[in-house]
């Protein structure tokens, strides 16, 4: 049979009469956008772009579902290498074409498709927003949620300062500093937060060559970053500089890139903040570097709810009017 004849893969749920299946063709998209609205969120914006004809490095499989030769459907399903345990999935079906069992389908059909994987893995995971068709969809599939994550804004000048700790001659045993995103120093402690954070999915275990480029570098869109130094006075005297307890990266927001915005005043500085876990002075650490961070401008954060101390202190800043929630994301996972 030839390799582009529309065929649906065999699932033991049918797809529904007058729909045909067949793998992503370049030009799906443009076709797709005169039957789809608009994203409903930055999720589906986010994921929409993940459509792409079928390759097996590194493995991903999109289907396209056809309702008199127009396509009206199409459903994703795609490793990486840096959370290796499951594949990313993504569907979507025109809102006239929704509720015919045509999801149904396709979720089956990337299952399918899903034993083609070469890593063996054919668990999935998913991004929804809270309250969203997207949710109620996975629900009904059997996907539950693994974890919270939300974006917080905190504005300028809100964070209480807290000052940098002195020993009892008034000598500072802390300092904030300046570091490059090229550190190997500051990559180590970043991807031993990022694995911390991290066990409800587990990272691969990776080269801090590719952990500095897929999170601190030009290709990134990482600027810069500073780091918060404990007990100096002892590491002075050693030759050295004081353990990193806590950190904060900033970055570049993708959108601009994109064309989508322009920075403005108003804008707010995109950061990524990690810290020693389980260090008993953590939390005060992450209020000294974001009183820092927070002085003359206002910044935007991503905190899961596995960032336990900085969820907390978040918490706190909402209730005290200096941060707000700007959006919500789930991660949900089948079973």
């Amino acid at each position: 049979m030839d390799k582009t004849t529309p065929t649906a893969p065999e699932t033991k749920t049918p797809l529904p009469v007058g729909y045909t299946l067949r793998p992503w063709r370049t030009g799906d998209d443009m076709e797709m956008l005169q039957y789809w609205q608009d994203p409903e969120n930055r999720q589906v914006a986010a994921f929409r772009s993940s459509f792409s004809p079928d390759t097996d490095a590194p493995f991903s499989r999109t289907l396209v579902a056809e309702h008199q030769g127009v396509p009206v459907a199409a459903g994703t399903i795609y490793e990486t290498d840096l959370h290796p345990q499951r594949l990313w999935a993504y569907l979507e079906v025109a809102p006239d074409h929704r509720r015919t069992g045509l999801g149904n389908h396709l979720i089956a059909a990337l299952k399918h498709a899903a034993q083609a994987a070469p890593s063996g893995v054919s668990a999935f995971r998913t991004k929804v927003e809270p309250a969203s068709s997207g949710l109620e969809f996975a629900q009904a599939q059997g996907f539950e949620v693994i974890q919270r994550s939300r974006m917080v804004r905190i504005e300028a000048g809100t964070v209480p300062p807290v000052p940098l700790r002195q020993d009892a001659s008034e000598r500072m045993t802390q300092t904030i500093e300046d570091l490059a995103t090229g550190s190997v120093e500051l990559t180590q402690r970043f991807w031993e937060f990022y694995r911390g954070i991290h066990g409800w999915d587990q990272p691969a275990d990776l080269s801090i060559g590719r952990v500095n480029r897929l999170f601190l570098s030009d290709e990134a869109e990482a600027l810069g970053a500073v780091v918060l130094r404990d007990d100096i006075l002892r590491a002075q005297a050693e030759g050295k500089k004081g353990d990193i307890l806590a950190f904060a990266v900033s970055y570049r927001p993708l959108a601009v890139d994109a064309g989508l915005m322009e920075i403005s005043e108003d804008d707010a500085t995109e950061i990524t903040v990690g810290y020693r876990l389980g260090h008993p002075q953590a939390r005060e650490a992450i209020m000294q570097l974001l009183s820092v961070m927070t002085g003359q401008y206002a910044v935007s954060l991503e905190v899961d709810d596995s960032m336990e101390d900085l969820a907390v202190l978040i918490d706190q800043l909402i209730k005290m009017g200096s941060a707000k929630v700007t959006s919500e994301t789930l991660v949900i996972a089948d079973a």
